[in-house]
């Protein structure tokens, strides 16, 4: 695999060009696989059922009987509280599958809840509400589907005065835009992006918390690349994005999770990046790696797993960016803090978070396109040491990628290979033995690691 030629090592066959042109297939390759995959999931608000269900009751299925009798008396009871508590009733019997798809079959139910939603009584219109929000969590595309008539009522709501009522709405909308492209087709005409971009500017932390969720949600669509982002960018929502990503006191990490992750898929899009790294998406997500460095090494919280991998993950697909290489004066990689701050969450994915060792990996290989000057600097320093040890790690793919790592290191900086002895990597029990060997760079590099 390694020639000797002039004093130096080469790797045959493999020069720096086919490294980049390998990792760029494979970054393209994850990206789709990300997209493919559709990583999304569903939010589900139920902070008063203990209560409502006297301390622990337990909901039952309802028949198309009973649900025509609760509808009746929320429409038509003659008391406000026996009105209110029938759609609570009703609200309790859609958590069941089985109530859901009764209700959407049966006629004129859907129009009445949504006559109800229209109410100008507000507990009503709350509970009403409510039972959207059960039927919006259902993992049935047809539920999502029956509750087109109610989407545009849900939109304008947003720009309401209840904080609590928008929250609401929000997780909704997030759970129907997933399930369904009808929902998505007919909400985008309608102005969902700019009542986001206007739901942006509250004060209230889990209204912006929401409305990062309905706006991941969005983004992940399958059509979002041609049809949504293109609008999103072209919106308010990415500047204040990155305001509320800018970490200090006033930092919300449940509102940090969910704008990272929104970060993220715009910029897998790769629609205009150019234009998130004018904005200063870069220098935004330095400041909160350095933060959440900064964060492991006070707290073992389990926790900031959630906001290190979408930083990790929208950092490594911005430096592949030609505009990155442009900002150079805005943001300094070749900050030894930056690289310091990657090792400590190195360190910290080993002992706690292995999962996320690929996506640290990642953003490390990709700063190493930056070219010698920036390997160099990666010498004398923690790098040779922390890939040592990670190659006794048992993920294929984390081990792969250090490979990767330690020939660019060798390729840019020969003189590593001759250092006196290397230090053996430590045994991490994960399924691999310790190296059976290392050895001189006058023959080839051989790294042997055996299963158990």
């Amino acid at each position: 695999m390694w020639n000797r030629r002039q004093g130096r090592l080469r790797p045959a066959g493999c020069g720096v060009e086919e490294l980049r042109r390998r990792r760029r297939e494979r970054e393209a390759a994850l990206r789709k696989a990300r997209r493919e995959q559709q990583l999304v999931s569903k939010r589900l608000l139920r902070e008063d059922a203990l209560e409502e269900t006297g301390g622990g009751g337990v909901a039952t299925i309802l028949g198309e009987a009973e649900i025509q009798q609760f509808l009746q008396l929320a429409q038509r009871g003659t008391e406000e509280k026996e009105r209110e508590k029938a759609l609570v009733s009703l609200r309790r019997g859609l958590q069941h599958p089985e109530t859901q798809q009764t209700f959407i079959r049966l006629e004129g139910s859907m129009r009445t809840l949504v006559g109800l939603l229209t109410s100008n009584q507000a507990l009503l219109q709350l509970e009403a509400a409510r039972c959207l929000h059960e039927l919006s969590h259902s993992e049935q595309p047809a539920v999502a589907e029956a509750c087109l008539p109610a989407t545009s009522y849900l939109l304008t709501y947003l720009s309401g005065h209840s904080s609590d009522f928008i929250e609401l709405c929000l997780y909704t909308l997030g759970n129907l835009i997933v399930e369904s492209e009808a929902v998505r087709r007919q909400l985008l005409p309608q102005g969902i992006i700019p009542a986001l971009a206007a739901c942006i500017q509250s004060p209230h932390m889990a209204v912006l918390e929401a409305l990062g969720y309905a706006l991941s949600q969005l983004l992940q669509a399958r059509e979002a690349p041609e049809k949504i982002i293109p609008s999103v960018l072209g919106s308010t929502l990415p500047q204040h994005m990155l305001q509320l990503l800018q970490p200090g006191p006033k930092l919300s990490p449940g509102v940090a999770v969910e704008f990272a992750w929104c970060l993220h898929y715009i910029i897998c899009s790769q629609v205009n990046n150019v234009l998130l790294i004018t904005h200063g998406a870069l220098s935004t997500l330095e400041l909160l790696l350095l933060d959440l460095a900064g964060a492991v090494q006070r707290t073992e919280d389990a926790g900031l797993e959630l906001l290190a991998c979408p930083v990790l993950r929208g950092l490594s697909n911005l430096l592949t960016e030609a505009a990155a290489e442009d900002v150079g004066g805005q943001m300094q990689f070749g900050d030894e803090r930056v690289v310091a701050a990657l090792f400590i969450l190195l360190q910290f994915f080993l002992r706690k978070q292995s999962s996320l060792l690929p996506e640290g990996l990642w953003l490390l290989n990709n700063l190493t396109e930056k070219g010698p000057a920036y390997c160099q600097q990666l010498w004398p320093g923690p790098l040779l040491h922390s890939l040592l040890d990670i190659l006794a790690f048992s993920d294929i793919e984390v081990v792969d990628q250090s490979l990767e790592l330690l020939q660019l290191l060798f390729l840019y900086r020969p003189e590593v290979c001759f250092l006196p002895r290397l230090p053996r990597p430590s045994c991490s029990n994960q399924g691999y033995r310790p190296w059976r060997s290392v050895r001189q760079p006058s023959s080839r590099i051989v790294c042997v690691l055996s299963r158990r």
